[in-house]
């Protein structure tokens, strides 16, 4: 893979093996940077078995810094709940009618949220938006009674995650315009959170390495030692 001068440039910013939390966010924020607000990731290796259906893992988080975006939001619930998702800030909320406009083929929206005495008729979705990473799901944190507040956290931007086959799990922790306390903030809430939902029967070091990067940037290594990793 052949990359840009800006990236190359960058990547020769890179010195060291490992760098403090602190030292990453610096260092990447002195990064040559391209004209929009790149997004800031982290990226996890952790110690699980992905083959294993009980050692994956897959929620939602909200940062203390917020990510810098906003999601549209779309609302499964009861009638009498509609009014509330859309003063939270559901684009669409709705029982069958939403329901039948999504098998229609819409689907102009980032996240579903569903109340638990929907999740019945919602199922017949699953064809259409598991593929999108769209089902509404408890393991995801979008299926709740309070839909107000799932509405509400998440077209706030609530960071969503979940384990790939290689047992990595990649989640945006803000943008490079935002102050470097804000996103060293952002890192710590989340390696903390994941470290909380460790499935129990992972064996071994659960973090094994942090890499952080932004958009089209080169990655920056992380030491474990300045993440809160239980170790």
């Amino acid at each position: 893979m052949q990359h840009g001068k800006r990236y190359l440039l960058a990547a020769k910013e890179v010195t060291q093996p490992l760098y403090a939390v602190e030292e990453a966010v610096k260092l990447l924020k002195k990064m040559p940077t391209p004209k929009f607000d790149q997004s800031v990731e982290l990226h996890l290796k952790l110690g699980i078995d992905s083959k294993q259906s009980d050692q994956n893992i897959r929620g939602a988080v909200s940062l203390p810094a917020g990510v810098g975006r906003t999601s549209k939001v779309i609302a499964f619930c009861p009638s009498e709940m509609t009014e509330d998702a859309k003063k939270a800030g559901a684009i669409e909320a709705g029982a069958e009618d939403l329901i039948a406009k999504v098998q229609g083929g819409w689907m102009d929206f980032d996240v579903a949220v569903a109340h638990p005495m929907m999740m019945q008729k919602v199922a017949k979705l699953g064809r259409i938006l598991g593929p999108q990473g769209k089902m509404p799901t408890p393991k995801a944190g979008t299926v709740g009674p309070d839909i107000g507040k799932l509405v509400a956290e998440f077209a706030a931007g609530k960071v969503e995650y979940r384990s790939d086959a290689g047992g990595n799990v990649h989640a945006i922790v803000g943008k490079m315009s935002f102050k470097e306390d804000d996103l060293v903030k952002n890192i710590l809430a989340l390696v903390e959170h994941i470290r909380r939902v460790k499935p129990a029967s992972a064996k071994g070091h659960f973090f094994q390495k942090a890499v952080l990067s932004a958009t089209m940037m080169p990655g920056i290594p992380v030491d474990m030692k300045t993440l809160p990793v239980g170790l």
